[in-house]
């Protein structure tokens, strides 16, 4: 499966704030960046096992290029500091049977 991509923003005096383009309503936050590597994966499973949960339909990952010509999220990317492809989650048995 490919992997998420994750655009990582850091305003002054907060934290560092990680958005999923392809995942809608998912975010992370982390204290540093040591940490938002797990944080975003946490997220993210988090985020996928609830919308199998509700019934929703995972929609698919784009690629880099593909998130780079939206220009929809052109406030993120000039936001962005940093750029993180977070792997995809993998389905428990609980998720696969949902």
């Amino acid at each position: 499966m490919k992997p998420y991509i994750g655009l990582v923003s850091k305003e002054p005096d907060s934290a560092y704030g990680v958005v999923f383009p392809d995942a809608p309503g998912c975010f992370s936050a982390a204290d540093d960046l040591d940490s938002v590597f797990a944080m975003a994966a946490e997220a993210l499973t988090g985020w996928t096992e609830l919308m199998r949960l509700d019934g929703h339909t995972i929609p698919p990952c784009r690629e880099l290029h593909e998130l780079q010509a939206d220009a929809s999220l052109d406030e993120l990317w000039r936001d962005a500091v940093l750029v993180i492809a977070v792997p995809a989650p993998e389905q428990t048995s609980e998720t696969r049977a949902a």
